[in-house]
């Protein structure tokens, strides 16, 4: 049943190859335990926090790539003061949410947060080269040669933001608890692949 796992508060941490589909699976995953998950709204909220809404950061989030200036700087192009001050404050929003309820959390180092939390798991989603760039095209509605440009951009990106807060790599297996191709299963059968193993864990 829907959300129906015996324990006190839980908390999933999903990292992701950019284009494994990362987050519509935690999406799906989410519908299926009747839990919310968060991503971007985190670091929007941290930032909200201290009267800079990342809006306000950079004027590259208004140019014809900005709907994926976020995914190459998570915390924008500001000093690395500000970055800092953002990243801390949404390490508690993290750590909040976590306390408040049971929930998935996608990014944001928070694998790192949540790692001695007493009822988390870690899970890193990834797909090979070829399915990735599909996955932007169809999937984001990238052309290919954008695809080809972000996908190294973005996980070179998403490796120096983690190797700066977390001390690791993203896919680095010692801190994860599950790793899995997303490509075999796709979505819906990744997340449903996923929430077996959360409830066998938890449940």
């Amino acid at each position: 049943m829907k959300g129906d796992l015996n324990v006190e508060k839980y908390v999933v941490t999903i990292g992701r190859q950019f284009g494994s589909m990362g987050r519509p699976i935690a999406r799906e995953l989410s519908e299926i335990l009747g839990i919310d998950f968060y991503d971007r709204d985190i670091v929007e909220a941290a930032a909200e926090k201290i009267g800079m809404p990342l809006s306000k950061i950079s004027d590259e989030e208004e140019n014809a790539s900005g709907f994926y200036f976020f995914m190459k700087y998570p915390l924008g192009k500001s000093t690395t003061d500000i970055q800092d001050k953002i990243f801390n404050i949404q390490r508690r929003i993290i750590v909040d949410l976590a306390d408040r309820e049971s929930c998935i959390i996608v990014g944001r180092c928070s694998d790192s947060i949540m790692a001695d939390h007493k009822n988390h798991i870690s899970i890193f989603i990834y797909a090979p080269y070829e399915e990735r760039l599909k996955n932007c095209v169809n999937e984001l509605h990238m052309t290919p040669d954008e695809a080809r440009k972000l996908l190294p951009d973005v996980d070179k990106a998403r490796d120096l933001y983690h190797m700066r807060y977390a001390k690791y790599l993203p896919s680095d297996y010692r801190h994860m608890d599950i790793m899995i191709n997303s490509s075999i299963l796709g979505v819906e059968g990744t997340a449903n692949a996923l929430a077996g193993m959360i409830q066998k864990r938890f449940g």
